[in-house]
């Protein structure tokens, strides 16, 4: 069920949270930016679970925006344009979590 009746609202809260992590983060003396870039996927992950969940459908259990993209385009095609940023995302989330990866 979509709207008041759906948990889609707290996958927002969920994602929410993520943003807070990645202000807080970049508010600091020495940006931690393996912690940004994970949290920036996760969050984007769980926006893209709401929006699933809005629209009545059950999502996955993954934490890759690309493969939770994917049935959103189904109900709207011209989220299509978010699929390289949600590449890009999971490279510098998974990147840079190994030391010699990325950062």
């Amino acid at each position: 069920m979509s709207g008041p009746d759906s948990n889609y609202p707290l996958w927002l809260a969920k994602a929410d949270n993520d943003f807070q992590n990645i202000q807080n983060n970049l508010e600091a003396r020495q940006v931690p930016w393996n912690t940004v870039c994970f949290h920036a996927q996760q969050a984007a992950g769980k926006l893209l679970k709401a929006l699933l969940v809005y629209q009545c459908q059950v999502p996955s259990r993954t934490h890759d925006p690309v493969a939770l993209l994917a049935p959103c385009v189904a109900h709207e095609e011209d989220l299509r344009i978010l699929e390289e940023d949600c590449r890009k995302l999971t490279v510098f989330a998974v990147g840079s979590r190994y030391r010699d990866d990325l950062f």
